[in-house]
């Protein structure tokens, strides 16, 4: 089984991964198939076509609406449509969590719930080819693991039938948040929309490690060519590769050392819900951890020790909320050092459905798995039974973790 590296050269949007991985040989009866199992085929006519993008060849993937004025589709008419058909599990898996993450974030953005999202470009048929064929196209693959380099977004502004937007589009911005994707910039931005939401979308849900590998070997591969023309080729690469020894984590076993900074204050003329309320604020603000308990301080009154761990580079900003949110009229503060663990956030499929875990890779190259607190507490409620079955259970039957960032 080989691993995917796309490349993003330097952005990415639907129709150019599509076409990439025609061009590194998918079938287009593999792409077409479950668009005709859906009942879209009368809808759109799909031609790859050669082109070149400043004399580099590839493949351009064409989606033309034959079924008069293109319908608009929301959220819940997408979903039906996925859910109600024959599909494969495991396609009909990955074509459902793109389209939710997109419809996810576009609720974000417009503020309403994410089943009222009505999409326009997104649900547009070209839009559904887009992103059914590239889903289509990886389950026949089938990569054991699939890397990507960080995409760049382009500045500038876009047309859509929201108006014109600045790019990148709300929704890019929005995708990448929820899935912390890092991106790339220059001082010399490029004009133009170099990285789509579909092409987001389909890159936050389908790749495993942000981050090419640190040695592999390329046995194939595809170029699709974009629709715009700028002073450099505008195409992504798909590569079949043969990475060695697992190199996504290669380098990074051994624990970092790192700097942190330490607040605290002793703080004697607060309620305790006025203090639990300020630590909630450190923590939403991104304090590591804050801890807090009860001492006996001068004149025999009863206070409380606030101690917050911050990431250095935010402790003049901490600085000034111990003084906004707190009473204290001095913090003591100092610098330190931590060795940690390289861990990621992400997904693991269990006989609960999909839960969210935390994986760590220790010294010795294993790697450890835990269900996030929250989510064994929701369970614990949802199915009535012990914490300590829940983990059992979770541990049994997880099946394939699928990342939300790289090693930390």
């Amino acid at each position: 089984m080989e691993d995917i590296l796309i490349e993003c050269s330097p952005g990415i949007s639907g129709d150019m991964l599509l076409g990439a991985l025609y061009d590194l040989g998918v079938p287009k009866k593999v792409i077409e198939q479950p668009l005709i199992d859906l009942g879209l085929r009368d809808l759109y006519n799909l031609e790859f076509r050669e082109s070149k993008s400043c004399s580099i060849r590839g493949i351009k993937a064409q989606v033309e609406n034959v079924g008069g004025s293109p319908k608009k589709r929301n959220w819940r008419n997408i979903k039906e449509l996925i859910l109600n058909k024959h599909l494969e599990d495991n396609l009909k898996q990955i074509i459902y969590e793109v389209f939710e993450s997109l419809a996810n974030a576009e609720g974000k953005v417009h503020g309403i719930k994410s089943e009222d999202v009505h999409f326009h470009e997104i649900g547009a048929i070209d839009s559904l080819v887009d992103i059914i064929g590239v889903c289509a196209a990886f389950n026949y693959l089938n990569p054991k693991r699939v890397y990507c380099n960080e995409p760049m977004l382009g500045k500038g502004f876009v047309q859509t039938e929201h108006g014109k937007l600045s790019v990148p589009p709300p929704a890019v911005i929005e995708l990448i948040r929820q899935k912390n994707i890092k991106v790339l910039s220059s001082f010399d931005s490029i004009e133009g929309e170099l990285s789509t939401p579909t092409g987001i979308a389909l890159l936050s849900n389908l790749v495993d490690y942000l981050k090419p590998p640190l040695r592999y070997s390329i046995n194939s591969y595809g170029v699709g060519i974009g629709n715009f023309k700028f002073p450099f080729p505008n195409l992504v690469r798909v590569y079949k590769i043969s990475a060695f020894e697992d190199s996504s984590s290669d380098q990074q076993i051994n624990p970092k050392c790192e700097e942190i900074s330490i607040q605290e204050a002793w703080i004697d003329d607060q309620t305790p819900e006025d203090i639990s309320n300020f630590v909630e604020t450190l923590r939403i603000e991104g304090a590591y951890d804050v801890s807090y308990q009860a001492i006996n301080m001068k004149k025999n009154r009863i206070g409380f020790s606030v101690q917050a761990i911050l990431p250095i580079e935010k402790k003049e900003y901490f600085r000034r909320l111990w003084f906004d949110y707190s009473n204290t009229i001095g913090v003591r503060e100092r610098t330190q050092s931590r060795w940690i663990l390289p861990r990621r956030r992400g997904v693991c499929s269990t006989t609960f459905g999909k839960i969210k875990v935390k994986q760590t890779l220790k010294p010795d190259g294993s790697i450890t798995m835990k269900p996030e607190n929250d989510e064994v507490l929701r369970l614990k409620l949802e199915h009535k039974i012990s914490i300590d079955e829940i983990r059992k259970i979770i541990k049994e039957s997880s099946q394939k973790f699928k990342a939300f960032e790289n090693w930390q």
